[in-house]
């Protein structure tokens, strides 16, 4: 599909008010995207896991308005946030184009995290998912190419309603496109899988039940604020000495990770994914200016699982975001000995001995409201 598929051309301009509710995960990016071109267009295919647990969820009430110009508040955490509507502000912009009954209604955006934002866990790609799906669901009540219900439920256009809520997510946060469905989803047009670069498509690979109910447990090292944004980072790969190199292993190891899902071979995916994080650090560290997400907890802890992996044969791994925190990947089989070894042995470098136990989701759900 094309940008040119996801205009929509004519809508009920009548409907007065409404309200939506969506619930949308973050993920974890395993082949990492890092660089990007104009309008959100990645230098590099990556795919992730959707997560379950670690989700942003988010109410949009609209009320028909007169004026012209966009009109929202944003409410986080219960609170009025004017530092959100920038950002929000910069999406309507982006997507008006596909949305054009956006500037016809006034939107409360309730919204609301169940992990800590800005932590390196993505609440970007949470959060705008959730909220291009809200607007998916409106835009579907003022179609007036509707089932009788009011319902678009044909599987054509249950696949329509998933690509242009992708598409919508990307423009607000690149990663976001990757959070609508589950368990694994590629993005960034690649020769190894069915891809593309306007939206995010589930795993199209074969998946050998090791990967099954794969477990993340998010180590909280540092929930504050990144020094250097992920915006910001993303711009720096524009001549980064090492981004064409970088580009090329990306597809190079998302071709390798198709053929360990369908192997089941766990060795491979452990030494891929730390490769992978630590490729996408050291992209910070050589751009120009450089920076460092990692903190000094944040190495201890990777020296701590390569330590408790060697003694006992675990197949226990972790990736990094742009950030601090560190994800521990590992199989459900071993979720019980992971987590002992967690409690034990890593907690004391979590703030406050904070950690998050998660693992592989279906993707987002619509909400009752």
């Amino acid at each position: 599909m094309t940008a040119q598929d996801f205009i929509l051309e004519s809508y009920n301009s009548n409907i007065e008010k409404g309200k939506v509710k969506w619930s949308s995960p973050s993920n974890i990016a395993l082949v990492k995207y890092w660089g990007k071109r104009q309008h959100q267009i990645p230098e590099n295919p990556s795919i992730s896991f959707t997560l379950s647990n670690c989700k942003t969820i988010t109410e949009v009430t609209y009320t028909k308005k007169e004026d012209d110009g966009f009109s929202f508040d944003v409410i986080f955490e219960g609170e009025k946030n004017e530092a959100f509507k920038p950002k929000i502000q910069t999406f309507f912009e982006r997507i008006e184009t596909y949305m054009p009954f956006l500037k016809d209604y006034h939107f409360t955006i309730e919204t609301s995290n169940t992990f800590p934002h800005s932590s390196g866990i993505a609440s970007s790609a949470s959060g705008m998912s959730a909220l291009a799906l809200c607007l998916m669901s409106i835009e579907e009540k003022l179609s007036v190419i509707q089932s009788p219900d009011g319902k678009r439920q044909d599987e054509e256009s249950q696949d329509y309603f998933n690509k242009k809520a992708s598409f919508l997510a990307r423009l607000g946060s690149g990663s976001a496109c990757r959070s609508i469905e589950g368990e694994l989803v590629v993005w960034g047009q690649n020769e190894s899988t069915e891809s593309s670069n306007l939206y995010g498509i589930k795993f199209d690979g074969e998946v050998h039940p090791n990967f099954k109910n794969y477990q993340d447990t998010i180590l909280l090292v540092d929930k504050g604020e990144k020094q250097v944004s992920s915006t910001v980072g993303h711009q720096l790969m524009h001549g980064h000495p090492f981004a064409t190199e970088r580009f090329k292993q990306a597809h190079h190891n998302l071709a390798r990770l198709k053929a360990v899902f369908a192997s089941g071979d766990l060795d491979s995916f452990v030494k891929i994914v730390e490769s992978e994080a630590l490729t996408l650090h050291a992209m910070m560290m050589t751009s120009m200016p450089y920076f460092i997400l990692m903190k000094p907890k944040t190495l201890e802890i990777i020296n701590k699982i390569w330590a408790y992996r060697e003694s006992t044969d675990s197949h226990v791994c972790f990736t990094l975001d742009a950030g601090a925190n560190v994800h521990v990947l590992y199989p459900e089989n071993e979720k019980d000995s992971v987590l002992r070894f967690i409690k034990n042995e890593l907690a004391d470098y979590c703030q406050n001995k904070k950690y998050i136990t998660d693992y592989v989701g279906k993707g987002a759900q619509l909400m009752k409201n």
